[in-house]
């Protein structure tokens, strides 16, 4: 089956159906934005997280692993940004009150763009009114002789050209036709300057104005009746302690990061390690997403599996290549097709505040190409603000007694959610067999959360209930992900194992009470074929 024509509800039915993933809180009417791990949704994510950390962690001599706390110091979060700029743009439908990221309207980019020049070419107008009325008043008043008004007059409005816009207002008599012209004019001038900076981040009266005119409708009610949109913070705020105020207010955490990024002294301390070299996490983090969607792709609690590599600035570029072949490698193990994988350079003007290079590596999800996972190159952005906010250094001095500096960060940061869904969208095969219709996942065997099936040809017989078993315990023992299956016939059970990715099933027959052999069945050929007991372990490893 072609990869592209997997549908996400296609992925959702068979992880509902099998027991790999099922909505939070379904028994009581579930919670947007939250999924409940089943059994072999459990072994899955266990394996593709151990996966993660065996290839970035343990097989490395130069990383180190760390678990920090959900809840931290609130100053952690000031510090980096993100109480101030931890932002989506929200806008609510004035009609049936459901509340949408505008990024995920379907704004016309180049239309949007055309307005926003629009509306600063209107506003540079004001302004030329504006210098035209000063240069009067100039004439008229000599203590406003020495003020520089050049970049003002060409349409510039700078901090400086704001600051002579507030003093003429400021010192011209208030009983004056010209006072009120001015201050009429400062006033607009300064609205319209807030609402494009606004813009720019698609909130405020602008955004709302082009919603309406391009009728874009609300994918809820098909309503083009909006609510001003505004910034939202999606972080989840709580207070720690018996005593809720200013000073116990804490957030579960939206990434992993900081946690890592506070313990880099630490672990420095304890182990000294020579640079370059890299502290890892996986843990969950919360947002409040203001419409989380397609499937665990998109949700409000999720993990996270991050690394903060700490570097020289001078090597930077290197270690960035380095990484780049490193998450290739990964993916491709992961069973991922390379045809489905795509590196975008994210431009500058894209790039998180933080960032001189980023690479997003975007996925053909069933619902979209996005991004799967992303690397940045950080620079010293955290531990910069973490030596300025708290007043500890973060300097690191080198062991053959070089200039101390403060280490610049490269960061891979994956989502085992969406590692999860690109997994199971690149498993997710149909075919035929005897004209039959077969649906399985084409697992590699190192994920499957079953390694290996074993069942009596009949289970109401106990000769080979007892034999089926005994093969059962040995490879249980040996392999742990390991299922005993003898419900309905051999057909259907083959099917079910198929279906949740298991790569070999073994079935014991009278010819296994004879001769000590089995028959094992390969999942993605379909085939089968009779061996020694004794060889299973060595087949199917």
């Amino acid at each position: 089956m072609s990869k592209s024509k997997v549908k996400m509800e296609d992925i959702v039915s068979l992880c509902k159906r099998r027991g790999f993933i099922y909505q939070g809180s379904e028994v009581y009417g579930g919670l947007s934005g939250t999924w409940d791990y089943g059994p072999l949704g459990v072994a899955l994510k266990r394996n593709i997280i151990n996966f993660w950390w065996k290839t970035f962690v343990e097989d490395r001599d130069d990383m180190y692993g760390v678990d920090a706390a959900i809840l931290m110091n609130q100053k952690v979060w000031q510090a980096s940004g993100h109480v101030d700029t931890f932002t989506d743009p929200l806008v609510e439908c004035n009609e049936c009150g459901a509340k949408h990221r505008v990024d995920q309207l379907g704004i016309d980019e180049e239309i949007f763009s055309k307005t926003l020049n629009a509306y600063n070419n209107k506003l540079k107008i004001l302004i030329k009114d504006f210098t035209h009325k000063i240069r009067e008043e100039k004439e008229k008043n000599r203590k406003f002789l020495n003020l520089d008004t050049s970049l003002l007059e060409q349409g510039i409005l700078d901090k400086n050209a704001i600051n002579i816009i507030k003093e003429f207002s400021e010192n011209i008599p208030e009983d004056t036709a010209s006072y009120i012209n001015l201050e009429r004019l400062s006033i607009r001038i300064r609205e319209m300057r807030l609402e494009l900076i606004k813009a720019k981040s698609l909130e405020g009266p602008i955004v709302k104005e082009f919603l309406q005119l391009t009728n874009i409708t609300c994918p809820t009610c098909k309503s083009n009746n909006w609510l001003t949109p505004r910034k939202f913070n999606m972080m989840f705020k709580t207070n720690v302690g018996p005593v809720a105020d200013e000073n116990s207010v804490s957030y579960l955490r939206p990434e992993t990061a900081q946690g890592i990024f506070t313990n880099y002294k630490n672990v420095v301390d304890s182990f000294y390690p020579d640079v370059p070299f890299g502290i890892g996490q996986i843990g969950k983090a919360f947002r409040n997403e203001i419409s989380p969607r397609d499937f665990v792709f998109r949700s409000r609690e999720f993990e996270q599996m991050e690394i903060e590599y700490f570097i020289h600035p001078d090597s930077w570029e290197k270690m960035f290549d380095g990484w780049v072949k490193g998450i290739r490698m990964f993916l491709k193990e992961l069973g991922l097709p390379e045809d489905s994988v795509h590196e975008l350079e994210v431009e500058e003007a894209d790039r998180a505040h933080y960032s001189k290079r980023t690479i997003d590596f975007e996925f053909d999800f069933p619902h979209k190409r996005d991004e799967l996972l992303g690397l940045a190159y950080r620079t010293d952005f955290d531990l910069g603000n973490i030596q300025r906010v708290s007043g500890k250094n973060m300097e690191y001095r080198p062991k053959d007694g070089s200039e101390p500096f403060v280490p610049h960060v490269i960061e891979p940061s994956f989502g085992v959610e969406r590692m999860i869904v690109a997994v199971l969208t690149s498993a997710y095969t149909e075919d035929e067999i005897n004209g039959e219709k077969r649906t399985y996942l084409k697992l590699p065997a190192h994920l499957a959360p079953v390694k290996v099936a074993v069942s009596p040809l009949l289970k109401n017989k106990p000769e080979l209930v007892a034999k089926a078993q005994e093969v059962y315990k040995m490879l249980k023992k040996e392999y742990g992900n390991v299922m005993y299956d003898d419900n309905g016939n051999i057909g259907k059970r083959y099917r079910r194992q198929d279906e949740i990715g298991t790569p070999y099933c073994i079935t014991i027959d009278f010819d296994t009470l004879e001769d000590n052999t089995v028959t094992i069945r390969d999942r993605d050929t379909a085939e089968q074929k009779r061996i020694s007991a004794i060889k299973i372990k060595g087949t199917i490893s």
